[in-house]
């Protein structure tokens, strides 16, 4: 990918500039600015969570959205919110940490302090969304793998006018119990038939992590082909 390709999808946040590494995360960019709902599917560290984040962030700082909404379903590799320690708010923070890292590295802590306390970011577990209908903003639906059929059905029916929502994750990594069938693997069957929803698959290029782990990536896919 030239320089002058990715020059051309620059996303120009007041504190940084990002600029793509892949033509794939230039294509998920260019995707987003053009459709109401985007899928990113890919595996960790192909930049589909920061790259969402930062989409967001661009369209706060344009006018373009009134408020930005993180949510992420409250389920990670075998970890269960009643084993761990304090309160219910103590107890998600863990689950929701990479999209805090996400809006540090865009905004800056201070600024993402001062922008929860208005409720103009807003950072929550995905049962949260449930009975609200989100206008003129920005939503972003992270590790989607880990919904079920009728969590993502109830997610994708909260976007109200004016809104662009992103819908990231990886279908090899499911964390949700053997007799639940993913709502993001469910939905990517026939909901990319709609007008104005699109999607944009990462590969093992696309990881821009340490050289070894685009390896270990790699050498996942092959062995989960061969089992197939």
């Amino acid at each position: 990918m030239s320089d002058d390709d990715r020059t051309q999808t620059l996303i120009k946040l007041k504190k940084v500039i990002i600029k793509p590494k892949s033509h794939n995360q230039k294509m998920f960019i260019d995707t987003i600015n053009s459709n109401t709902i985007t899928f990113g599917i890919g595996a960790a560290g192909t930049g589909k969570t920061f790259l969402a984040v930062s989409c967001a962030v661009n369209a706060l700082e344009k006018g373009l959205v009134k408020k930005i909404v993180l949510v992420r379903p409250a389920i990670e590799a075998g970890e269960k919110l009643g084993f761990l320690p304090g309160d219910l708010a103590e107890k998600i923070d863990p689950y929701l940490q990479p999209l805090y890292d996400s809006l540090y590295e865009c905004l800056g802590f201070d600024n993402v302090n001062k922008l929860q306390e208005k409720n103009v970011i807003e950072i929550a577990p995905l049962a949260y969304m449930r009975g609200r209908t989100l206008n003129d903003a920005f939503i972003i639906l992270d590790e989607a793998q880990n919904t079920t059929i009728s969590q993502m059905q109830m997610f994708l029916t909260r976007i109200g006018y004016g809104s662009t929502t992103v819908v990231t994750g990886d279908v090899s990594q499911i964390d949700l119990p053997k007799d639940s069938h993913s709502g993001l693997k469910d939905c990517l069957e026939f909901i990319l038939d709609i007008k104005g929803i699109d999607a944009v698959e990462f590969g093992p290029r696309d990881v821009m992590r340490h050289k070894i782990v685009s390896s270990i990536v790699s050498e996942y896919e092959k062995r989960k082909k061969n089992k197939d």
